[in-house]
């Protein structure tokens, strides 16, 4: 005996109370669930993905940042050592005192307060 499938001339009366249309509705409050927390996660994982390309530009603008510091402070050294290798120590000694001098009356205003 072959049964008849949803919709293939099963009277109305037969089709409810074999519970079909408990299933059915069932199913379909599950699917949209599963609908609403797909779109949840797709929500999340392009926030997730502007987040890190977000995050990857600023590593590489802290890098070349990094870089030209370096750049820039290697210069200096050299120039620190060329200055103490001279004949400009004087200079050089005179510099050193000037800081010495700078950090003592910072020292002292920092004391007085």
């Amino acid at each position: 005996m072959r049964r008849a499938g949803l919709g293939e001339g099963a009277p109305t009366s037969n089709y409810v109370s074999s519970g079909y249309s408990v299933y059915e509705e069932e199913n379909e409050q599950l699917s949209e669930g599963l609908k609403q927390k797909v779109n949840a996660l797709k929500s999340l994982s392009i926030d997730i993905g502007t987040e890190v390309k977000y995050q990857n530009k600023m590593l590489v603008d802290m890098d070349t940042d990094f870089d030209s510091t370096g750049g820039l402070l290697g210069a200096t050294m050299g120039r620190l050592k060329l200055l103490s290798r001279g004949s400009q120590t004087k200079l050089f000694c005179y510099v050193l005192l000037f800081a010495l001098f700078v950090f003592f009356v910072l020292y002292w205003v920092i004391k007085l307060r």
